[in-house]
């Protein structure tokens, strides 16, 4: 069994390795966990002693297959419990994440199933993010953002890159949130800002730094003509 230290950097280390499993150095984990390089090369190696990550110094650490799995069901319960304190206790998305980070480290396999099918066993969590299966399965979105949208083109959003409060609360208030429609109007070639719709309502301008952070689904002609 994992300490929540562990598994806090083995969801890290799978995080930033992506969908295609690249190396992770040690000074990207040490970024995303806030911590001296140091003390993530002195974690690492007590991971690859108990062999959950494969690790070379200065090559950077890839998990292992029990590494891996032991990180997708740290982030499948994570997102259960986002999904959980939004749809059952009316948290807001921008309130859920540090309390999920807390409940993500309950042992009880059971209960986490039993809540999956509680909550209709979801496949997304409040923002956008594939909540893994019970055997490990993660249905990745195609990682296509609002800043690869040119001028006409229609999309839905489906997550969001940035979960940090404040940017949640910015996209509240624009409704710029999954499961809306946005059509792109126009470019600016100064800034690459974007003048867009939102659910065909008054046009409004997103900067680059936000249409970057929002992950879209391009609508196909096909389905604009038949919605």
């Amino acid at each position: 069994m994992a300490t929540q230290a562990e598994e806090n950097y083995l969801k890290a280390i799978f995080k930033l390795s992506g969908a295609v499993e690249r190396s992770v150095s040690t000074n990207a984990l040490a970024d995303a966990l806030d911590t001296k390089a140091s003390s993530v090369t002195d974690m690492v190696k007590k991971l690859s002693d108990k062999k959950w990550v494969n690790y070379q110094p200065y090559q950077g650490v890839t998990l292992s297959n029990k590494g891996k799995k032991m990180a997708i069901q740290v982030i499948r319960k994570h997102r259960l419990w986002e999904v959980f304190l939004v749809n059952q206790l009316h948290f807001r998305w921008d309130e859920i994440h540090e309390i999920a980070e807390q409940l993500e480290h309950i042992q009880s396999d059971k209960l986490i199933d039993r809540l999956d099918q509680f909550l209709g066993f979801p496949q997304f969590d409040p923002h956008g993010d594939p909540i893994p299966t019970a055997d490990g399965k993660i249905r990745h979105h195609k990682d296509e953002t609002l800043k690869d949208m040119n001028p006409g083109d229609v999309c839905e959003v489906v997550g969001v890159k940035a979960h940090e409060a404040d940017f949640l609360q910015y996209l509240d208030g624009m409704n710029l949130i999954p499961g809306v429609r946005v059509e792109v109007k126009k470019r600016y070639a100064y800034d690459q800002s974007l003048v867009i719709s939102v659910d065909q309502g008054t046009d409004i301008m997103v900067s680059s730094t936000v249409s970057r952070q929002l992950l879209v689904r391009k609508k196909s002609q096909t389905a604009l003509a038949h919605p």
